[in-house]
């Protein structure tokens, strides 16, 4: 069984765990299925908006799947969000991020 595998049967027995939803979209990029891992991310900001970490991660994934306009719109959702609730840190990182797809075009 591999470890998404695992993941995901940890996830049905506690299917609101935004940790575990977040674990499972990253298993599924690291595996390189780029659409399964946006479906999970999407559903993820739609439970918990405020979960940081997944803004940036979807970024990633669009800029890999060459959607700048989509990876520059969640990041600066991202930066507003995170913003908003004080993580300052994780604002910086969006910004830089967005300014690299700005820079590359």
């Amino acid at each position: 069984m591999s470890r998404r595998e695992q993941l995901e049967e940890l996830l049905a027995e506690d299917p609101t765990d935004t940790f575990l939803q977040y674990s499972v979209a990253m298993e599924y990029r690291s595996e390189g299925d780029l659409p399964a891992a946006e479906v999970r991310f999407q559903t993820l900001l739609n439970s918990s908006p405020d979960y940081v970490p997944t803004y940036f991660r979807l970024g990633e994934v669009y800029a890999e799947l060459d959607r700048m306009t989509d990876a520059r719109d969640i990041l600066t959702q991202g930066i507003q969000t995170a913003t908003r609730i004080g993580d300052h840190h994780a604002a910086g990182e969006m910004t830089e991020f967005r300014a690299s797809l700005d820079d590359a075009g």
